[in-house]
Formats: C-alpha cells, structure tokens, sequence
C-alpha cells in the first residue's frame, strides 16, 4: 500500500479509496466494475444507456421502432433502466461481496430521474452510492435517500457544491458519501468548466480542493468523508502531498482512463489499441457536445472533421446591414442572406471545393457542408429519441413541448449514435472517443510496455504502489 494511504469507510465497509470512474453508454459495465469491487475498491456501473443481454448472453441492440420521439424517449428509458439493472446484477455477482458497486448516471440525460428512480427500485441493497455529475443535481440527494444508498455529487468547484448544499444536500446529509471533485481541464468526456474559465488555462487542482473542503467544513461536513480527486490521475506518487494531508481531510481517487486498457475492460480491441499510440497533446478541450458542456475527447477524424465544419461559418443578415451588403449566390437556393464581401468569397471557395449547402444555425450563421453531410445530419436529428434532458443539436427538450425554442444546431451531433457505434465496434476515427488527457501515458508508461494489458486486478494492485 502506497505511503498514507489506508482504507475509507464507504456504505458500512472497509474499500480501497481507488473509485473507478464510471463511463457512459456502455464503456463501463459489470465486467470491469465488478473486477474493480472484487480487488477492493468502488467499481462504478455505468447506468447511461447500458448494454442488456438476451437469453444467450448476445447484447441486445437498442433499435427504436417508435414514429415520434417521445415514444422513441419511452423506449429509450426502458432500455436504460433494463440495461442498467442487468449490469448492477452482474457486477454484484463478480465482486462476491468484496469493495462496493456504484452506479454512475448523467444528470443531463434524458429521463435521468426516471432512470435513477427505476434501476435504484430493482437493484436493492445492491448499489452502494450513486455518483452524478453534468448539471445541477439538484434532487439527487432526495431520490438516493429514498432508496437507503449514498450520493456522490460530481462539481468541479466549491461554489457549486455550495449551491448544491445549502438548497438541497444539506437536507440528507447523512447520505453524502463523498463529493468527487473533477478536474474540467483534464478528466475524459463531459465537464463542469464553467463561462467564468478559461478552457485554455488550467487551473492548479490543490487550492480549488482545499477551498471545497473549506465549504464542506462550514456545513458541517467532517473532514473523514472523502473528497475524491477525479480527472488527471494516474500514479499515486504524484499526490503524495495530498494523501493525510490535514488542509484537505480525507482524500479518495477516481480513475477514469486507466481502466479503458484492462482485460475486462468491454471496449473493442481496436479501441484499446489507439490508446498505446496517444501523444501528449492528443486529446481535445471541446465544446462540440449537444449537452452545450465542454468535453475532452481524443482528437480523431470525427473531431477534425467538427472544427472543420465550423471553420466554414459565416454570419449572415436577412436584409443589407452594415457591412452585410451583399447577397449571398452559393448554398442557400434562392433564399436572401446578406453577407460581407469576405465571407461570400469564402463561401464561393467552399461552394467550389464540394461543401454546396449551406445550413442555418442558432447564432445567425450559415456552415457549409456537403449533401452527403447535409443527408446524414438532417436523418440524425429526425431520429432523435431524446437522449439528453436538452439537445442542442436536435432542439429535442424533456418539457411539456419537447422543444428547446431554439433551432436544431448542424455544428454539433447526435451523440447517442456515435456513442454507441464506437463502444461496440464501430469507427474509432468516425466516432467520438471520449479520453482523459493523461491517455498519452499509455504509451510511456513500463507497466505497459510490450504490448501487456492488466487485469483489473493487477492494475488496482500496480496503483496501490504508487505507480
């Protein structure tokens, strides 16, 4: 066991304080969540669209059959909860009563209550806690009371948790299980960099985790429940400092990307494989995700094709204005869109290069793509089914009209899909890869060099040393 570190009490039991981050959409499931409880730590299930199996354990593709898109969200809201439920049993199977199983949801996901309340009513007394994060989650702590099963609030700064707290937390407290504190400059898939930070300065992680246990501190919380330090880690040795440190209380960590490169680990091969080739530098900061929250992903054909796409973006009037004097001729069929002299030559330039369509956007721009782009956007967007609680690039919204108000945005993608394709089987190059920015380790890392991939086991045992 690394220097200081010793064992949490986490649901009435003694666990490792390793938490493996739980991965949505299917990239995190019983095989390796139940290995990670089995070797004493929290495995965490990922309860986001979760993969079922049918009688001969094949899984059971999610097709919607449904016309609208609020019957295509029913559908999709069964599948969650009856995938998620078969991964929390299996799990719990695996682990033979050793560390404890979490399971992780996305509050910004369609039908995210709904959810929650449906895979927590059929999985009593075996999920431990429940870690959320993307958004304000607000009545997370009512929902997991109410089923006798820790919260684990996901923020990435002492302010939301502040907010969090005082409206609602603060009302179940002795549910709080621990406060994960994720890192939005370096952590994989979505985070909480909010407007007031700059995505292209980092943030040192020490003083924004001391000021989180402060605010804990003045609501009372005691120090011995764990902030967990999520996103940017990988050897224990380099947060010495922070293991039994009296400024911070006690400290738990999550690993989110090192467990993709396990054997139990349930994405493809070729998918495990890009990760031994990553460069620092690889992974992207973005702001392309339909959820309108920054994401890291690793910077693949599918990413270079997004900034590409909204690299071809002019701003447009409807009448001549300004510097808006001229009519627009390529992409929009007949329509009056006013430019500027510059941006109608560039449109003509991508007129000539094939990107013959031009689509509206929300902020009163028009993106050229081609008709082959324009086709498989336009087909994605009506297959909707309503995946996220808002859609940015659907316009799909879980209300009463199931509308955003705003007009569906061509710069962005249906995440559902791509998802889905890639964790089983698809494109690693034509699909979103979600990655930390540590991912580039993998390559210069010895424990996995000549090609070698743990077991889970070996991996929570390697980490235990420091390494």
């Amino acid at each position: 066991m690394f220097k200081g570190l010793e064992p949490i009490l986490y649901a009435g039991r003694e666990v490792l304080p390793l938490i493996e981050g739980g991965k949505g959409v299917a990239a995190t499931n019983h095989s390796s969540s139940g290995a990670w409880a089995a070797a004493g730590g929290i495995g965490t299930v990922s309860a986001v669209n979760a993969d079922s199996y049918d009688p001969e354990g094949k899984i059971i593709p999610q097709i919607y059959h449904a016309l609208s898109r609020r019957d295509r969200h029913e559908e999709l809201i069964g599948y969650a909860v009856d995938g998620a439920v078969e991964q929390v049993k299996r799990a719990w199977d695996i682990a033979s009563g050793a560390g404890a199983i979490n399971i992780n949801v996305l509050w910004e996901m369609g039908g995210a209550q709904r959810v929650l309340n449906g895979v927590l009513e059929k999985t009593r007394g075996l999920v431990a806690g429940v870690t959320c994060g993307a958004g304000m989650p607000y009545k997370l702590s009512e929902i997991a009371a109410s089923y006798n099963v820790n919260y684990l609030p996901i923020i990435s700064s002492a302010r939301a948790f502040r907010a969090l707290w005082k409206r609602a937390y603060s009302k179940a407290a002795e549910w709080l299980g621990a406060v994960v504190y994720e890192d939005p400059w370096l952590a994989g898939g979505h985070n909480g960099l909010s407007n007031a930070e700059d995505p292209l300065k980092p943030e040192d992680p020490y003083p924004r985790v001391k000021a989180l246990r402060e605010t804990m501190r003045e609501g009372g919380i005691p120090d011995n429940l764990p902030i967990v330090m999520a996103g940017g880690v990988w050897y224990l040795r380099e947060w010495e400092n922070w293991i039994d440190n009296p400024e911070l209380g006690q400290i738990a960590f999550q690993f989110g990307t090192r467990p993709l490169l396990t054997q139990e680990s349930p994405i493809p091969q070729t998918w495990k494989d890009v990760l031994t080739t990553l460069e620092e530098g690889d992974i992207l900061l973005h702001r392309f995700s339909p959820t309108g929250f920054y994401s890291s992903a690793v910077r693949n054909d599918f990413l270079r094709n997004l900034e590409k796409r909204s690299e071809r973006q002019i701003a447009f009037s409807r009448q001549a204005a300004g510097d808006h004097q001229f009519q627009l001729d390529v992409g929009v069929k007949g329509r009056s869109f006013w430019v500027t002299r510059n941006d109608l030559l560039r449109a003509r330039a991508w007129y000539g290069l094939g990107f013959t369509d031009a689509l509206k956007t929300p902020d009163n721009t028009l993106v050229f793509v081609t008709p082959e782009e324009r086709a498989m956007i336009r087909k994605d967007q009506a297959d909707c089914m309503g995946c996220l609680s808002q859609c940015q690039f659907s316009s799909w919204a879980d209300n009463e009209d199931n509308s955003t108000g705003r007009l569906a945005d061509p710069r962005s993608f249906c995440i559902q899909k791509t998802l889905q394709d890639i964790v089983h089987g698809g494109s690693t190059e034509e699909n979103l890869m979600f990655a930390g920015h540590g991912a580039y380790q993998f390559k210069q890392d010895p424990f996995y060099s000549n090609g070698f991939v743990p077991t889970v086991k070996q991996l929570v045992d390697r980490i235990l040393t420091g390494d």
